[in-house]
Formats: C-alpha cells, sequence, structure tokens
C-alpha cells in the first residue's frame, strides 16, 4: 500500500471525529499527559494483581509511570535500545532489547553496506549500555516476574518499530500470560505491522504523515536518568504488592517484595514455609 493509500484511510478514519482538524492537529502535552490519556485506554486492566506495566527507557518510564498510577497496578522497566548506522546513528539498522534479544533490519543493512564487523561493534557497545543501565535503575533488585502475568510494554512513541519489536520477541519468551504494547504515537504503517506482532498493539494515534515521535508533544526534552530512577523508585514503593499485607493462607515459596522505608525502597525476599498460620 502506497503513502496515498495510507493517507486516504488514515483520513476517512478520522471522519466525524471533532478533536481533529486540518488546523488542529492532535498533540500532547508532554509524556505525562501521554500516560494518562493512554491509560484510559488500558482501564480494562486496572486493579489487577496479574497486571506488570514495562516502561521502556527513557522516556518510555515516565509514560508507564502514569498508566501504573492510573490503573493502580505493579511497574518495572524493560530495556530496549536502537542499534544506529555508524555516522548516523539516529538512523536504525535494528535494536537490542534485555536478554540478549536482538532485531537487525537485514533489507536496510544491505542496501546500506552495513559490515558484520561494523554489526558487532554497534551491537557489543548498546550492549554494554543496556548493562550500565540496567544496573543504574535496578541495582540489587530483582526482576520482577513476567512469566502468566499480563505485561503492559510502553513506550513514548514509535519511528521505525526496531525497538518495540526486538523487546515484544525478547518478552515473549519470558511466557506472559498476554503481552500487551502500548504507545502514544506511531506511523499507520508501523502501526499495521506491529498488529501483527503479540498479542494487542494500542496506539492512540497513528498519523499518515510521520517524521518523528517529537513533533506531537508540545515538550519533548530527553528523560535523564535520574528521573528514571526516581519515577521507579516511587512506582515500586506504591505498587499494590510492596504495601498489601501478607496472605498468611498462600502455599509455601519465595516472593520478591519490596519494603517501604521512607524515601528508599528496600528489596528482600519473602518467604513462606508451607501451611505457615501466621507471618511476623
Amino acid at each position: 500500500m502506497g503513502d496515498l493509500d495510507y493517507r486516504t484511510t488514515f483520513l476517512k478514519a478520522l471522519e466525524g471525529h471533532e478533536h481533529w482538524s486540518e488546523d488542529k492537529k492532535m498533540t500532547f502535552k508532554d509524556r505525562e499527559d501521554a500516560g494518562r490519556q493512554l491509560a484510559k485506554r488500558l482501564s480494562t486492566y486496572g486493579n489487577r494483581k496479574d497486571v506488570i506495566v514495562l516502561g521502556i527507557p527513557r522516556g518510555g518510564v515516565s509514560v508507564a509511570f502514569e498508566i501504573a498510577q492510573a490503573l493502580a497496578v505493579e511497574m518495572d522497566f524493560f530495556l530496549s535500545s536502537k542499534l544506529g548506522v555508524p555516522g548516523e546513528e539516529e538512523v536504525a539498522f535494528g535494536a537490542l532489547a534485555d536478554g540478549d534479544g536482538r532485531f537487525l533490519d537485514t533489507e536496510l543493512i544491505r542496501r546500506i553496506g552495513i559490515s558484520e564487523r561494523q554489526i558487532e561493534q554497534v551491537t557489543e557497545r548498546v550492549k554494554q549500555m543496556l548493562s550500565r543501565r540496567a544496573e543504574l535503575y535496578r541495582g540489587n533488585r530483582t526482576p520482577v516476574r513476567i512469566k502468566d502475568r499480563i505485561a503492559i510494554l510502553v513506550d513514548d512513541g514509535i519511528a521505525t518499530g526496531a525497538s518495540i519489536y526486538t523487546a515484544i520477541n525478547a518478552l515473549e519468551q519470558m511466557k506472559p500470560a498476554k503481552l500487551v504494547a502500548a504507545v502514544p504515537i506511531a506511523p499507520a504503517a508501523i502501526c499495521a505491522w506491529l498488529r501483527s506482532i503479540g498479542d494487542e498493539f494500542i496506539c492512540l494515534h497513528e498519523p499518515a504523515d510521520f517524521y518523528a515521535v517529537g513533533q506531537f508533544y508540545q515538550r519533548f526534552s530527553q528523560v535523564p536518568d535520574e528521573e528514571v530512577v526516581d519515577l521507579l523508585r516511587r512506582a515500586w514503593r506504591s505498587s499494590p504488592s510492596a504495601n498489601s499485607p501478607v496472605d498468611s493462607t498462600r502455599k509455601g515459596g519465595n516472593e520478591e517484595v519490596l519494603l517501604d522505608a521512607g524515601d528508599a525502597g528496600l528489596p528482600w525476599t519473602l518467604t513462606v514455609p508451607n501451611d505457615a498460620k501466621g507471618i511476623v
């Protein structure tokens, strides 16, 4: 389908929607506004202990935090980063995700002429960056459990789709009960592609004319690592699992929990014996 066909389909889909017009293009005030709007679309997942919201650092964490707070569900992060073309780093020839999941755009690599050595050099550099970020963001805290839960993967927008595609594939290896990818903005063509991947894809706005994610935000400054760490700590302290009382009737086993200690969240492992009558 050509660009003209996408434009026609897009304009037809907008007929009757008063908040869109030729002179009033939809934008988000900031990432927090985008998160609150996305939360409304995800309201069916609210107040559920089997739901986990995963923000892709760095901008995706700001959006995910608003969603997790609005839905009153647990939140964590999931690392994924594009692999930039040498000398043109803004152009992605692939992406790398936490757990060594890697996606390569073989057609782009062939057309540009990126060598195998360059691919591996960029991959190793990005892998080291993701490792440093994981240590910075999580510290000694154990990653949350994904298996058999509903995982909602969130970013602040999609341009090429490479990073979130890699993250989706990596998350599927963790066997969630359901995988939902949710973003505020993405090109219509990319949305059509991503809907064929995973279990559910939600995008608030799918423009046919798309140049960059930032064009749809009034404020789109870079999110510093310090803000990511602060948001994650606030989310971990306020998560239902961190503040809910222990169920002494549950079966025995280990569970990673977060102890609320004022300005700091202390990770620890709760071990419950089988047939425990009570816990002090």
